[in-house]
């Protein structure tokens, strides 16, 4: 286990090095940038030890792999992101222990969301998350909204009852205008987060970039980042 959290120490410093030479590159404080470790298909002990390290936001995208995950570490101080296309019948299980949806998009997954955070007394956060390769209205290969289905789903989400409608996400996408094209797709993200803000003040995080372009994202503005690889290493899939 010293050999682990030596291993994850090391990969969390160069992480953090990155985050803040590209914050500095930019202009901006580090401050500015929160990173989210993604621990999909790693085991609680490595989050339990992420949690040693300082980190307090980790992100999940399989209900089945994160939510005995997120029960065996629910005494660490830590904020439970999910990342993945979420279906309505886990909505209950995420959130059991989700602070914060990530990829919301679709207004059948915001009624979900508010009947069930209602029906547990609690604000869940909320990003739509924005698909650059869709049409304009369409879904995205993995998950997401089309530019256009942006401020209606956006109102669907203010408007619900145990929701909190807190900003945008994207993941670069492989195909369409933006394919290859990081910093432009979240340029792009960046433009769609300012439209989004003149009707909802509030909605100010953008998370963009994971392990190859988080420098793309700081250097755009994104507010998070989502880095798993460069953090955890490559490792086999959980059973």
């Amino acid at each position: 286990m010293t050999d682990r959290r030596d291993q994850l120490a090391g990969n969390l410093a160069q992480v953090e090095n990155r985050i803040m030479a590209a914050c500095v590159a930019a202009g901006r404080k580090r401050e500015e940038v929160t990173l989210i470790v993604v621990t999909k298909t790693y085991p609680a002990s490595d989050v339990r030890i992420l949690s040693e390290l300082g980190v307090r936001h980790v992100a999940e995208n399989r209900d089945q792999d994160a939510a005995p995950k997120a029960a065996e570490c629910s005494d660490l101080p830590l904020s439970w992101h999910f990342v993945g296309q979420l279906q309505t019948n886990k909505v209950r299980s995420v959130l059991g222990y989700a602070d914060l949806v990530q990829s919301v998009d679709r207004a059948r997954l915001v009624t979900a969301l508010s009947k069930e955070a209602v029906r547990m007394e609690r604000e869940v956060g909320c990003l739509i998350q924005v698909a650059l390769d869709a049409e304009e209205s369409g879904r995205g290969e993995r998950g997401g909204v089309g530019v256009g289905g942006i401020e209606e789903l956006g109102s669907l989400v203010a408007a619900a009852p145990g929701l909190r409608l807190d900003g945008l996400m994207t993941v670069a996408p492989l195909t369409g205008p933006y394919a290859g094209r990081q910093q432009a797709a979240f340029e792009r993200l960046m433009d769609l987060s300012t439209a989004m803000r003149r009707a909802h003040p509030a909605a100010n995080m953008v998370s963009a970039g994971m392990s190859t372009d988080l420098e793309q994202a700081v250097a755009a503005g994104a507010t998070h980042v989502r880095v798993g690889t460069a953090v955890l290493g490559v490792r086999p899939r959980l059973g």
